[in-house]
This record gives C-alpha cells, structure tokens and sequence, in this order.
C-alpha cells in the first residue's frame, strides 16, 4: 500500500505526541520506584480504567477476534467473553483488597501472605518466570499481530516491524515510567476506538460486501452469526460454552483476566489513590471491554469472510507475505488494505497505539517484577532509588529484544492465546482462595505453578508427536477434532479440563500436607486486608487465645453481598452486549428486552452496591 502525505501526517503526529509526554514526565518517574512503577499511588478511577481497556487493546486481540469469528463464528468469543465473570469478581471482591495491601508489585504480595524462606524463593522465581517468561510470551503474540500487519499494509519485513516498532516503544517506556503510560493510554484508546470504529464501517461498506443487510445475508456469513453455539453440535457447546462458563473463568490464569485479580490490573488497582477509584477503574475497564469494543473487530471478521473467503484467497491477494504465518488472523490486516487515505493513516495510527499500549504496559510491569521483587530484593537490597530506576530502564530494552526474538517464532494469535490458556489451567482457584482461605500456604501456589507447566508441556510434546498422523488423517477426510481423538490425543477444552483436575488435587493435597504460614504473618495479613469470611475463623479463634485478638473487621453478610454484585454486573454487561448484536442483526424485539435487562440489571447493581460500600 502507499500512504499519502496526509497519513505520514497523521503517523508522525501520533509519534511525536508520545514521545513528548514520554520526556515531559521522565524527571518526575526517575524520582523514584514507587513513582516510575506505580506513579506515586495518586490515580484517579477514569485514568485508571481507560489505561486498562488500552492495554487489553492490543494489535493481536482483533487478530484474535478475527481468527475465532473466522473458524467458529461469533459465538466463538465466549472463550474469552466468559472471563467477564472473572473481572466482575475483580471489581466487587478483590480490587479493594489489593487496594489496601500496598504493595508496589504483586508478586511482593508473596512475603506479606506467606512467611519464611519458601514465600522469598516463591517471590523471586516468580518475579522471574512472570517478569521474563509470561510477560515475553504476551509481548511476543502482539508483536507477531505488528508483524502482520505490517507486512500486509505497508509491505515490511517482519525484521524491519520489529525493529522499528522495538525502538519506539522502548525509548517511549523507558523515559516516561508509569506515568508516562498512563497519560499516552488516554490517547491511545480515544484513536485505537477512532481507528476500529472506522475500519468497521469501511469493511462493511465495501463494494463486495454491500452494506450491513448484505453482509448478513450472505451465505459466507450466515452460519457465523450466532451468539449462542448450535446446541445440535455438542462439540461446539461443550467447547465454547460448557468449558468456558463452567470451568475455564475460575480455574485459568489469563494475562489480564487473572482470578482475583493480578498482573497490570493489579497494578492499576495498586496505582489508585483509594479503595473506591480501584473500584471504579475495574468497573469501567470490564463495562468497555466486554460491553463497547468487541462488535467493530466481529463486523471486520464478517465481512473478511466475503472479501477472503478462505486462506487461499489471502495468499493469492498478498503473495509477499510469508505464508507461514497466512492464517485466519492475517484477514483484520488484510481488511485494511482498502481504507481510503487520511483514514488509513488514522487506523494506522490507532493500530500503532494499540500495539504501544499493549507493550509498554507489560514492559513496566515486567520491569517491576524484575526490579522490584528480584534485583532489590535478593540481588541489591541497598540498592538507592535512582538505581532501580536505572536497572527499570535497563530491563525494558531486554524485555523488548526477548519479545521481539519469540515473536518471530509464532504463527498465529490463537496458537499462543492456547497456550497461556494450558499453562495457566488449574491456578485459578487458588488466587482466589489465597485471600479467604488461611491454609493455603507457598507451597500451595509453588505445586499449582510447576504442576501446571509440566502438564501443558508434556501435552505440547504430544500434539508435535502426533502432528503427523493427524495430518495425514485429516488429508484423507476425516474431521480435526476426529483426527486428533484417532491419533491419541485430546482436544483443547480436554486437555484444559485434565489441566485443572490433575493441577488442583496436586495443590490441594500438598496445602493440607505442609505447615500454613506463621501465625504472626497470618494475623498481619487479616489485620491490613480485612478479608472477613470463614476461612478465617481459625485464626480469629487462635488469636484471641493467645491474648492477641484481632478484631472482626468486615461485617457478615459483605461477601455475600459481593458476589451478588458481580452477578448484576455480568448480567448487565452480557445483555449490553448481546443487545448491540441484535440491535444490528435487526432482531428488535429480542434487543429491546435485552436492553431493559441490561438498565434493571445496572440500576440494582448501584443500588446494592452502594450499601455494600457503606458496610
């Protein structure tokens, strides 16, 4: 494609924005860890929230959306629309509690839960295997999505998108610490929605598409529309459904949808200058992810199913692509070949802070990990701040170039979405229950950590053995998931399920065959947080043998109270959601009733809630 004056206009505006907030606030983050890592604790709520639904913006997530629409319809989201049970559960129970730990990372949340030597070694192995294993893995799916993208629009190597995306986004991050991310977040998901919105009508209006009604009632598109899998096809309920909304919320640990809570949503929530904006952040950043964005990324994928009908299509429309990685995601890319000028060098430029967003988000927060809860703490405890600082910038250029190294081994953004959803399988369960349960101990998450790795290795291992002979069964006309089930192996929701089981009852077991954490800890712990509930009666009790008592801080009846709410809210924001579908399938009856639910779900829920504060 060539970009007209007015698109490098456009680009080189969004540059020089960023860069310059980067050098206006690099004085005020070099000041300290807790200023570049946290910006000094001092957020209000709507920065907060829009820096969250910026991050999860990223250049791979319509990628993604386009790959699952492509292969398994719309309804093929709610493997990670079902994570919005997860958020809801962040808003209303958890967010307050990390509010008040004030830690700087979350990984220090480690030595404040647990005590002795096992609760350090947990806290360093884990600031390293987040920090540089999984916060690589992330920056490594969204740069393979910059790839392809720009290989398909501007005709890059996938070297030259690496290179030049790298060294932007890492003088970006280095110079402005979290502050600096915040600040350009606002930007970011102003021009990323700008950009999407615009590439969607665009896609939709195309000559070959024909407006909306035509591209619903195009014999391409017609079988992909459901919001609901075909209940006939028990393969697709079970794997999009049952898995999903049974399972797959609670027990996964997911970048950006932890169980809990964690990673840059627990920075965020850590960043807030109270309990009530750590509240308020998450509320917002769930209602705009699930609610407001998905729709333009899905009216994309549709209307590539009409334009590209099929991998084939694509190869032939960009034949200097490498077509190893020419798979279903590469058609949102494609898709924006035919933005008119001026517009181009907008979606360009959303698609740029996307991917900035995205990246330098978890170039920090791996940067804190790293910093924070390994360097300072085990390596050079009388480190000075500005030190710390120094290594923060340091390990960004070494994050970045590990990214940059893994994303060039990718093919697609499902392929990794996959494999951070197995690696994580089983872990869920326990950043739940660690807050509320007194028993759980470090070697609880120690087991449910390793236990979960060596799982969605050893079934790695055996999708590469068997990659052959499900090839050759399904050249021979036999179906992928019959092929895969002919060759020994499993499939994706079983393989999750047999995570989760084996990943639990290993740590289970081992909490209730090892020592819990000191008492002195425990009683430190419940005295700052005031989780409530039962789990902690046996501490409570003990307590007030001992002369010690600690006071019962959150009422009866609160958590309960709690989970009520998550549950109006995931009614209120699924009904939003369902509601904008059908308002555009033309399904008017059905939108109306879903948006009635969506308002009674979203007026009781502030009713509650409300008393749920004051309590």
């Amino acid at each position: 494609m060539v970009l007209e004056t007015i698109d490098w206009l456009i680009i080189g505006f969004f540059f020089i924005f960023v860069l310059a907030v980067g050098f206006a606030v690099s004085r005020r983050s070099g000041k300290s860890s807790g200023e570049y890592f946290l910006s000094g604790r001092r957020m209000p709520w709507w920065l907060l929230g829009m820096s969250m639904v910026a991050t999860t913006f990223s250049t791979d997530t319509p990628n993604l959306v386009t790959d699952i629409v492509r292969t398994k319809g719309v309804a093929g989201n709610w493997e990670w629309w079902a994570f919005l049970l997860t958020g809801m559960l962040t808003v209303f129970i958890y967010a307050r509690l990390w509010r008040r730990s004030g830690v700087l990372t979350d990984i220090e949340f480690y030595e404040l839960r647990y005590s002795g030597k096992p609760a350090a070694f947990l806290r360093g192995f884990r600031a390293i295997y987040l920090g540089l294993f999984f916060n690589v893995m992330i920056m490594g799916t969204v740069t393979l999505a910059a790839i392809k993208i720009g290989g398909v629009v501007l005709g890059l190597e996938p070297w030259q998108t690496v290179l030049v995306a790298g060294v932007v986004t890492v003088v970006f991050s280095s110079l402005g610490g979290f502050l600096g991310v915040l600040l350009t977040d606002l930007l970011l998901f102003v021009v990323a929605m700008i950009g999407a919105v615009s590439a969607a009508y665009v896609a939709v209006n195309l000559p070959e598409v024909g407006g909306l009604s035509n591209l619903l009632a195009h014999e391409a598109v017609q079988g992909k529309l459901s919001l609901l899998p075909d209940l006939n096809n028990t393969e697709m309920v079970v794997t999009l459904l049952v898995i999903p909304l049974a399972v797959q919320w609670w027990s996964v640990w997911y970048p950006g949808s932890e169980p809990g809570g964690g990673g840059y949503i627990a920075q965020r929530i850590l960043a807030a200058k109270d309990e009530k904006n750590a509240i308020g952040a998450t509320l917002f950043f769930n209602c705009a992810h699930y609610a407001l964005r998905p729709w333009p990324w899905i009216l994309v994928a549709l209307a590539s199913l009409v334009v590209f009908p099929d991998l084939e299509s694509i190869k032939t429309a960009f034949p200097h692509v490498d077509p190893s990685i020419v798979k279903h995601d590469l058609a949102y890319p494609a898709m924006l070949t035919f933005l008119p000028v001026g517009l181009l060098g907008l979606v360009i430029a959303s698609l740029i802070s996307a991917y900035m967003s995205t990246i330098s988000t978890q170039l920090n927060l791996a940067s804190s990990y790293v910093v924070n809860d390994f360097y300072k703490r085990f390596v050079r405890p009388q480190a000075e701040e500005k030190e710390l600082v120094r290594a923060g910038r340091v390990m960004i250029v070494v994050l970045m170039v590990l990214a940059a190294g893994f994303a060039l081994m990718l093919e697609n953004a499902f392929q990794a979405f996959r494999i951070l959803l197995q690696i994580g399988a089983g872990t869920g369960l326990l950043f739940i229950l660690r807050w509320f349960w007194w028993r759980i101990n470090a070697y609880s998450e120690l087991t449910a950590m390793v236990v979960s790795f060596l799982v969605a290795v050893s079934f790695f291992v055996q999708d590469k053995i068997n990659a052959s002979e499900v090839s050759r069964l399904i050249s021979e006309g036999m179906s992928k998931p019959e092929a895969i089930t002919q060759a020994g192996g499993f499939l994706d929701w079983q393989k999750l399920v047999i995570g989760v089981a084996i990943t639990t009852v290993c740590w289970v077991g081992v909490t209730f065959i090892t020592k819990p954490a000191d008492d002195r800890t425990l009683r430190k712990f419940y005295r700052l947080i005031r989780p409530g509930g039962p789990g902690w009666n046996r501490v409570i009790k003990k307590s007030e043998l001992d002369g010690d008592p600690i006071t019962e801080t959150a009422k009866r009846g609160v958590l309960p109270m709690g989970v009520l709410c998550m549950v109006l809210g995931c009614f209120a924001v699924y009904s939003a959601l369902f509601a904008t579908g059908h308002w555009m399938y033309g399904n008017y009856v059905l939108a109306t009733v879903l948006t009635v639910v969506a308002g009674v779900a979203a007026a009781a829920l502030l009713m509650l809630w409300g008393k749920v504060s004051k309590a």
